[in-house]
């Protein structure tokens, strides 16, 4: 099961820092500061986030034991996930591997995690932004927390 963790987490972590580097650096999020995609739904709105969700702990000079967490998490759900077998432990456990570290090499690069995904519809203003390294490390926490009691153990 791990090695196929460390793949997904292998390809999360690339399409996370592909889409960063198109986005923010390509389309020249960085001095735009924001692009209508399709208005209000979906919009590139730049921001670095120093600290954790929706910028808790910025400006705290959190940023080396953000990495370090991330690092700490990564492994720790690595050695926890050995007692389970199969490719839906994998992926999760995966995804939430690869987007860690997709924002952990942000913080060791830049300082700061590079979010640039903004939503917003139906008369709701969303003034945060966010990339899709969260999105994989969301989805594989939901996926652990929905189905975690219901995967296949090693014997």
């Amino acid at each position: 099961m791990i090695p196929r963790a460390l793949i997904i987490a292998a390809i999360t972590f690339l399409v996370d820092q592909f889409t960063k580097w198109y986005v923010v650096w390509h389309l020249d999020l960085i001095n735009q500061r924001a692009i209508d995609v399709l208005p209000p739904v979906l919009n590139f709105r730049m921001g670095w986030n120093e600290g954790i969700n929706f910028g808790l702990l910025s400006g705290l000079s959190a940023r080396w034991f953000l990495i370090i967490l991330a690092l700490g998490i990564s492994i720790g759900i690595l050695i926890w996930a050995r007692q389970f077998k199969g490719w839906l432990a994998a992926t999760l456990v995966g995804l939430i591997v690869g987007g860690a570290l997709g924002n952990a090499i942000d913080r060791i690069l830049h300082g700061a995690v590079a979010d640039f995904l903004n939503m917003s519809c139906c008369g709701f203003y969303n003034p945060y932004s966010f990339n899709v390294a969260d999105i994989w490390v969301f989805a594989g926490a939901i996926g652990l927390i929905i189905f975690g009691e219901r995967l296949p153990k090693r014997a």
